[in-house]
């Protein structure tokens, strides 16, 4: 069986959006709420462990606040916090703030050239897989992904692999027909879940995660004048940034 498509996670995946991206916008959104809420480095590092942004609000009030008092609506008052994150990281991505990690233009734009089918596997709403997208790779990228699984259309969120069987099944594809990319431990466990060989790029938050069963781990994609370094993988020699050539070789299990 051939390599069909490339499915791509977003937040640390495509671009580092965690901490000076999605963290900073909650942060935003706690003050414009007059919340005393305040989500530092160390801290939102720890809430990564929660999967889905109203999931980790409501798991941060439960393990770290236990003095505050819920209100009534307290589902309706995450919803609406939720809504002004997304608000605010939107406007830091027409900042320029969030630029794309290394890679990962190159390895899209050769995809694409090649006839590789693209997709996105995320957990991320769909406001924010548009608006990286556009202000990132230009007004037309959405185009470039043939399916955008993206927030709630599953109710599990990673490690749960639903996100990915939504994928595969609206690209009409078997899991041994596509790669994975991810960069987190909940995000291989979603994709091999599904069935998925995985390539791991991981980050700051992510480095020290459990990636066994990946068929690499890099610490980006790497570019022709800034190469990768390999921190688990059967041996590529020969290979100093992600090309297809490597992912053919990868997807092969050699």
């Amino acid at each position: 069986m051939a390599l069909d498509a490339l499915i791509f996670d977003v937040d640390g995946t495509l671009a580092d959006t965690e901490r000076d991206g999605h963290r900073v916008a909650f942060n935003r959104a706690f003050a414009e709420a007059g919340l005393d809420w305040a989500w530092d480095v160390p801290l939102y590092g720890a809430l990564l462990a929660v999967t889905g942004g109203k999931e980790r609000m409501r798991h941060y009030v439960e393990r770290y606040r236990p003095d505050w008092r819920r209100p009534p609506n307290m589902d309706e008052l995450v919803a609406r916090l939720h809504a002004a994150k997304t608000r605010h990281y939107t406007e830091l991505l027409a900042q320029g703030g969030i630029p794309l990690r290394p890679g990962v233009r190159r390895l899209l734009e050769t995809a694409r050239a090649a006839g590789l089918r693209l997709a996105i596997a995320t957990t991320t709403t769909p406001a924010n897989v548009s608006a990286l997208l556009q202000h990132t790779l230009g007004p037309d990228a959405e185009s470039w992904f043939e399916v955008i699984g993206a927030g709630d259309v599953v109710p599990a969120k990673k490690p749960a692999p639903d996100i990915y069987y939504y994928v595969l099944e609206r690209l009409g594809l078997a899991p041994a027909a596509c790669l994975a990319f991810e960069d987190s431990e909940n995000g291989l466990r979603a994709a091999r879940g599904a069935g998925l060989k995985t390539v791991v790029t991981v980050n700051d938050y992510t480095r020290d995660h459990d990636f066994t069963g990946a068929a690499i781990v890099l610490d980006h994609l790497g570019e022709p004048d800034a190469p990768f370094s390999v921190l688990s993988s059967a041996p590529v020699n020969g290979f100093s940034f992600t090309s297809l050539d490597l992912l053919s070789r990868l997807y092969a299990g050699a």
